[in-house]
């Protein structure tokens, strides 16, 4: 009786005991990554700079062997820069910073980079739209009506281009709820 006593002692011990021994605190470095999973949606169309966003660690940060921030721990990340598609040539750019961490229900300022995504620039693929509309227009016009016809087209045709460039490159970004990113630490931040 003893002897199975002695067994369940100790498996709830090491069930217990070792986890919260494992997390200890410490300090993480400049320099050390920190995955996060976002709780909510955001876009490039909708953000607002200084918008704070939900989340939480992804994994366990460890340092020196011990886990300083375990997964899980609620996190706090705000819009560092936002900019909506443009019609022509702006594009997208969404970026989050961590800025606070909660760890066994202490909070904790965190100073990281941006993590996010800018669009590629859409000139050259604009700048095709406008030149064969522009060059379209122009083939039309002149077998319509000439030289005069030419011009008339050529105008015509870099209208329809630009319109259709303006219709089709809007594009903005969205980092929907479970998007993981990855955060760098600016400044040593020391969890108790």
């Amino acid at each position: 009786m003893n002897s199975r006593f002695r067994a369940v002692a100790s498996f709830l011990i090491v069930v217990f005991l070792v986890p919260a021994l494992s997390w200890a605190g410490g300090t993480i470095p400049v320099g050390m990554h920190i995955p996060v999973l976002t709780d909510q949606a955001v876009n490039s169309k909708d953000a607002k700079m200084g918008q704070t966003i939900s989340g939480s660690v992804a994994k366990d940060v460890i340092v020196g062997g011990k886990v300083v921030i375990p997964k899980g721990a609620e996190v706090k990340l705000s819009v560092s820069s936002v900019q909506a598609s443009g019609r022509l040539s702006t594009p997208a750019k969404l970026y989050l910073r961590l800025r606070v961490v909660t760890v066994k229900g202490k909070t904790y300022t965190v100073a990281t980079n941006s993590a996010g995504r800018t669009e590629k620039g859409k000139g050259k693929r604009d700048a095709g739209f406008i030149g064969g509309g522009a060059a379209g227009g122009a083939a039309i016009g002149a077998l319509a009506g000439g030289g005069k016809g030419a011009a008339i087209g050529a105008a015509a045709g870099a209208g329809a281009g630009t319109a259709g460039a303006a219709a089709t490159g809007k594009k903005d970004i969205e980092f929907p709820a479970e998007t993981r990113l990855v955060f760098t630490t600016r400044a040593d931040v020391v969890i108790k």
